[in-house]
């Protein structure tokens, strides 16, 4: 069911003209993905904003079926739209396995084997650290090269008018622009159980909910779409924000 933005405090505005639709926690659903693409599609058909900007909060891969489709769709769509790709604790993890594979074992309980296998990749458990070298050759072998430029391209952050998007949240209390990725990829908590305004109105995922939430000060989108099948689109243009 579609949610919309509470009513009873100053809302958050972006420019005139711009649209923006916010998508979080892929997680490997290509398949969904690729549903909400065409939700998109039909609404600017249809409305035909001025400028439209399609921003991702991260967590492209792990845990879900088809990372590797999933890159694919979102580093196409980068090349016939206006796109914003942030980077998730996912991503972040990834690409630090790519440097340490000691690090792979670690990566496999956050749904790592799932990526593996979408590359046609296959690993038992317990690699000595000799097979954990191999084994993140033979993957880096196996991706293409545009997808590892992808992944480690993402960046932290991404402002708009009075929206600021990213994957965890940010710790309170700090300006926006003093804080520390390892909060921005992963802060739960802290972020999450404070009323305050944090500068700037958040829009973020990560931690996954039922339903999509829009509070007062922030908005959570990760519907856990690998383990629910729902992916929540957030649509936000003027003052007027709406997760479907």
């Amino acid at each position: 069911m579609p949610t919309t933005a509470p009513k009873n405090s100053p809302r958050p505005k972006l420019p005139n003209g711009v649209r923006i639709y916010a998508m979080s926690d892929i997680h490997g659903c290509a398949h969904l993905l690729e549903q909400m693409f065409a939700v998109i599609d039909a609404d600017m058909a249809n409305s035909r904003p001025y400028r439209a900007i399609e921003v991702f909060l991260g967590d492209y891969i792990d845990r879900g079926p088809d990372s590797r489709h999933t890159l694919d769709l979102l580093i196409s769509r980068s090349r016939r739209r206006n796109t914003v790709f942030l980077k998730g604790n996912h991503e972040a993890y990834f690409t630090s396995v790519l440097e340490d594979p000691s690090r792979t074992a670690d990566w496999f309980q956050f749904g790592g084997l799932q990526t593996l296998m979408s590359y046609g990749v296959s690993a038992a458990p317990g690699l000595s650290k000799d097979e954990q070298s191999d084994l993140v050759r033979e993957l880096t072998s196996a991706m293409p090269p545009e997808h590892i430029a992808f992944l480690r391209q993402l960046r932290p952050t991404f402002t708009c008018g009075d929206f600021f998007f990213v994957h965890a949240g940010v710790r309170p209390g700090i300006p926006l622009s003093e804080q520390r990725e390892s909060d921005l990829l992963w802060i739960r908590d802290e972020f999450l159980q404070s009323k305050r305004r944090f500068g700037k109105y958040v829009v973020h995922g990560h931690t996954p909910v039922k339903q999509a939430e829009l509070l007062e000060n922030r908005a959570n989108i990760d519907t856990g779409a690998y383990a629910t099948g729902n992916l929540t689109l957030l649509s936000i243009q003027g003052n007027s924000m709406l997760a479907i």
